[in-house]
């Protein structure tokens, strides 16, 4: 065996352990970087700024943008477009960045009567109290739950709970 061949060996095993450590480290720190996601609708600016009051109507709007996201349900007819861009860390939930909201209210007739947009100072950010909603009542365990009931069939009507008798007294 010569003296050479070992070291260079040794040599070549701790370049590969060198590389092999780099790359799992590399691997360990993509896992590790956030998500960024679009959602709902993509808003175009320049599209979005064509849309005028008096102007267009709802044909023309929907030609130009597209379907909304949602129409609204009661009173004044309203179309509104939502883009949202939410960010993730990793087993984290997501959040939302930046959104942009379009929402145009059309006439009866059906043209453009107003057209806004908003942006994140609308996003309303809810923090729950607690995992348990409070209710009015007495509060009773799964067990009372279950056999509460026994011998409560029939108490509130003094009959026993059968079927009604027909013996009245008629003609």
């Amino acid at each position: 065996m010569r003296g050479g061949a070992g070291f260079g060996d040794g040599l070549h095993m701790v370049r590969f352990n060198r590389n092999a450590a780099l790359l799992g480290a590399l691997a360990l720190v993509s896992g590790c970087s956030s998500i960024v996601a679009h959602r709902g609708y993509i808003a175009e600016p320049t599209l979005m700024q064509t849309v005028h009051a008096g102007i267009d109507n709802q044909q023309s709007v929907e030609q130009l943008l597209g379907e909304p996201s949602f129409k609204s349900q009661f009173g004044q007819p309203t179309w509104y477009y939502v883009s949202s861009f939410t960010r993730q860390q990793p087993f984290g939930t997501p959040h939302i960045n930046k959104q942009t909201v379009l929402a145009i209210t059309f006439d009866p007739a059906g043209n453009v009567a107003s057209a806004e947009t908003t942006g994140m100072e609308k996003v309303v950010r809810i923090h729950p109290d607690s995992d348990k909603t409070p209710t009015l009542g007495r509060e009773r365990s799964f067990l009372q739950d279950l056999f509460g009931n026994i011998g409560q069939v029939g108490a509130a009507g003094g009959s026993g709970g059968g079927p009604p008798s027909n013996t009245g007294g008629g003609s």
